[in-house]
């Protein structure tokens, strides 16, 4: 399992002989089929770091990142959660890739009494495990885009295509089934009913006898709840058999191991983004020549997870900059309650989170991407000009 301690060093000498450095647990898949998600949102996270500690850090005292590879899955997640919990003497924690994961661990946060943001997974879920009345402080935060808005928001883009036949696939992961779950409720708010619905292990690689059957129900659209590979499977199949539905789903079909491993078959995909890099946003477009320059690449693998790894350790520096205590319930009072705007790069976060709110992502932040030409660009020009305000 990947072990590591990450400090900024170029900030050291800012903290010679000073106060000792306040540890966060950052967890995520830094291997495996979510690895493009889990290693963009932990360097988001060191970008953050390192502006914090280059501003003094919190309070006079330095950040130190104690980064853990859960592997994207739930028993390493698991495993993670306990260390670092028990041993790692965190004070908070960023990450939590994939929502088994996070479902799978985030009670060893609350049981701790620290807070934990979660900068990716999207199960609806993972901000309602211990919210109240049943727990009486909710120990768990996000900053992405959950699936109970991402879903509405597929199949609006659908309706705004002029599709009304859809077909969903999906990955048996909680992920997937629960992002299926939340597009057969949209669907019904709109007045229709799948034509047809596929799921699939991770790591299948014949996608076609169920495509076929979709097609054979007449899908105009395929709509997706998975992750690179197998998403990668759906668009080669589709070029097979030389049938090319519009392809729409959650904000995975951004990933790189889904634009590299289908190549040209992926153009004109189309999925909910909270961040596109392509924005005309001055520090948007800052942030991603920073990435770049600094972990090389000729593009983020997931610039939506970079994003939100580096806002989510903004708002809790923020939190702890408010609270001046590394009490759980203190820090968990101050994100509840934070005083000034934080200024992330997907927006600016003006109290995105109160006692019965713990989602910082409003419905008006998503956009819509599409993949042209192997990049993810505004898929609407007007919503390319500015970045989007809370």
């Amino acid at each position: 399992m990947y072990r590591a301690i990450y400090l900024v060093l170029l900030c050291l000498p800012l903290y010679a002989g000073a106060a000792e450095a306040l540890r966060i647990g950052v967890s995520g898949s830094f291997t495996g089929g979510s690895a493009p998600m889990g290693l963009s949102m932990r360097n988001g996270i060191r970008l953050a770091a390192e502006d914090i500690n280059r501003s003094g850090g919190i309070n006079g005292r330095p950040l130190l990142l104690i980064e853990r590879d859960d592997q994207g899955l739930s028993e390493s997640g698991i495993k993670v959660a306990s260390e670092l919990t028990l041993h790692q003497r965190i004070i908070a924690a960023v990450g939590f890739v994939n929502s088994g994961v996070a479902l799978a661990s985030q009670s060893y946060y609350q049981q701790a009494g620290i807070p934990a943001i979660t900068a990716v997974a999207t199960a609806p879920r993972v901000t309602e495990q211990f919210a109240p009345p049943k727990y009486p402080l909710n120990y768990v935060f996000r900053v992405s885009a959950s699936d109970a808005q991402q879903a509405p928001l597929i199949v609006r883009e659908a309706r705004r295509s002029g599709l009304s036949r859809l077909a969903i696939f999906h990955d048996q992961t909680n992920y997937g089934r629960l992002g299926q779950q939340e597009l057969v409720k949209a669907m019904a708010d709109a007045g229709l009913k799948p034509v047809y619905t596929g799921q699939f292990r991770l790591g299948e690689r014949d996608m076609i006898p169920q495509l076929r059957q979709a097609q054979q129900q007449g899908a105009q659209a395929i709509l997706t709840y998975a992750i690179g590979p197998e998403l990668a499977q759906i668009a080669n199949a589709l070029a097979q058999m030389d049938w090319h539905p519009q392809l729409i789903g959650s904000w995975t079909l951004a990933m790189s191991n889904f634009i590299d491993d289908a190549g040209p078959n992926a153009e004109g995909a189309r999925m909910v983004q909270t961040f596109i890099s392509d924005s005309s946003d001055p520090q948007r477009q800052a942030f991603v020549a920073r990435y770049l320059r600094t972990f090389g690449g000729r593009r983020i693998p997931s610039a939506v997870s970079a994003a939100q790894g580096y806002d989510s350790l903004l708002l809790l520096a923020a939190a702890l900059r408010q609270a001046r205590s590394t009490d759980g319930k203190a820090i968990v009072n101050a994100l509840e309650n934070l005083q000034a705007p934080v200024n992330g790069v997907i927006t600016t976060y003006r109290k995105p989170f109160s006692h019965d709110k713990h989602d910082a992502i409003d419905l008006n932040v998503p956009v819509i991407g599409k993949l042209q030409q192997g990049e993810v660009v505004h898929a609407y020009a007007s919503e390319r000009t500015q970045k989007r305000r809370q």
